[in-house]
């Protein structure tokens, strides 16, 4: 008889619907995780409301919340809950660092967003010094970026397309349909591999961060490209967010052509809300507004990727003669996207506000602390030289064209619908 008794174990995906499902509960019928304060803007500021007592075990209660969560993962999955529980608090105050440098006001003035920051420090710890096996080992990256997705559908509301109205709908589906596409034919001109493909056409169409995430989550892509794709969209949306007010001033467009062109546009919500707030308060709206619109198509897209991996990668594996079955395809399908929707439709539809309102700040702010975990977790296991190889190259230039186009593509679109709303 053996002392090894064999655990009963889950696929990650699976894994991730039960945990994110766990969280969003928790928090409707159980216990609210409180938030965090990482703002400051001086060091009196810093050490008053960021290192104070209460915040300090406030982000103590987090990490415990979040280590239980991830510790059940890593029982379910079959990975070594001892030594997840020994790495996990270290990979946890790393990416506070993190999340306190992103907290900075004149960093967020320059729209630099947590995850660019985590996956420095990360970097910087790994390259400089070598990490034991049995530490990598326990970096559970997919596992941290998938339940973070899954929170992420709490937040893309489809009521939120009654709010755009139909210019604002029109326009998102119009610029995300004919920039995805044109993303996707000049990758594949340019010979970039599949996987950087769906991930930069995505990010440069829908929403940025969150899309490349999703996207990259969907087709189960390789982290390492996915912190290459989210440095390109966080690095150009700043010179974006600066400049394209002042050419929209220097040119005299109306403030509504101008705030849908931010919004459709700009890659990230927090460069669109800064750069329309340039502008004035009609483009901050109309931007946040198209912004809105694009956000809300997320989780079609999501699922519409999910299934053309699914079936394309399976085709490509099969004899010419055998075609995919439906059953191979829900084997390779992503369970997470079904989360996420069905996340995304409880708040949506059948939670009132009242019963979203008290919960909806905790879960926000949790789901921007699995996503910076998990970059912390793909900086810690990336070589600093792999990001800068010579085949990132051709990626690069596939999405400056693409950005390029996207430009030029819903300024055209915003004038066509809101061109009417004022002079020009």
């Amino acid at each position: 008889m053996t002392s090894k008794v064999t655990r009963f174990t889950l696929h990650e995906d699976w894994t991730v619907v039960i945990l994110g499902a766990l969280v969003i509960f928790s928090a409707l019928f159980f216990y609210v995780v409180p938030v965090p304060v990482y703002k400051w803007s001086t060091t009196a500021e810093l050490s008053g409301n960021v290192l104070n007592a209460g915040n300090l075990t406030t982000l103590l209660i987090q990490l415990i919340f979040v280590m239980i969560v991830g510790a059940l993962g890593a029982i379910i999955t079959g990975k070594d809950v001892k030594n997840f529980l020994i790495s996990f608090p270290a990979i946890y105050v790393l990416t506070i660092l993190a999340l306190i440098i992103a907290g900075n006001t004149f960093i967020k003035s320059i729209n630099l967003e947590a995850v660019i920051f985590s996956l420095v420090v990360g970097l910087i710890i790994g390259n400089l010094f070598k990490l034991p096996q049995w530490f990598k080992d326990t970096l559970s990256t997919e596992l941290f970026v998938k339940i973070g997705l899954v929170l992420l559908g709490t937040t893309v509301i489809f009521s939120d397309i009654l709010k755009a109205g139909s210019l604002g709908l029109i326009q998102a589906l119009v610029v995300v349909l004919s920039v995805w596409y044109f993303a996707f034919w000049l990758c594949k001109k340019l010979k970039v591999d599949d996987e950087l493909t769906m991930m930069i056409s995505s990010a440069v169409s829908i929403c940025g961060v969150s899309a490349a995430i999703a996207t990259s989550g969907a087709i189960k892509g390789d982290s390492k490209k996915l912190s290459y794709v989210i440095s390109m969209v966080l690095i150009t949306a700043i010179p974006m967010m600066i400049f394209m007010p002042y050419i929209a001033a220097f040119f005299n467009f109306p403030q509504q052509v101008t705030g849908a062109w931010l919004g459709g546009s700009i890659d990230t919500t927090g460069a669109v809300v800064a750069s329309g707030t340039l502008v004035g308060e009609e483009a901050l709206k109309i931007s946040t507004i198209v912004k809105f619109s694009q956000n809300v198509l997320l989780g079609i897209a999501a699922f519409a990727i999910s299934i053309y991996w699914s079936y394309n990668k399976t085709a490509k594996g099969a004899e010419s003669t055998e075609k995919p079955t439906l059953k191979v395809i829900w084997d390779r399908f992503p369970k997470f996207v079904l989360a996420f929707i069905g996340a995304s439709l409880l708040f949506s539809f059948f939670l009132s506000p009242a019963a979203a309102a008290p919960v909806k700040d905790s879960l926000k702010n949790l789901q921007n602390t699995w996503f910076t975990l998990a970059f912390t977790s793909i900086g810690l296991e990336t070589n600093f030289k792999d990001l800068f190889k010579n085949e990132n190259k051709k990626p690069l230039y596939a999405f400056l064209i693409a950005q390029l186009f996207n430009v030029i593509v819903t300024l055209i679109i915003a004038f066509l619908l809101f061109g009417d709303a004022a002079p020009i």
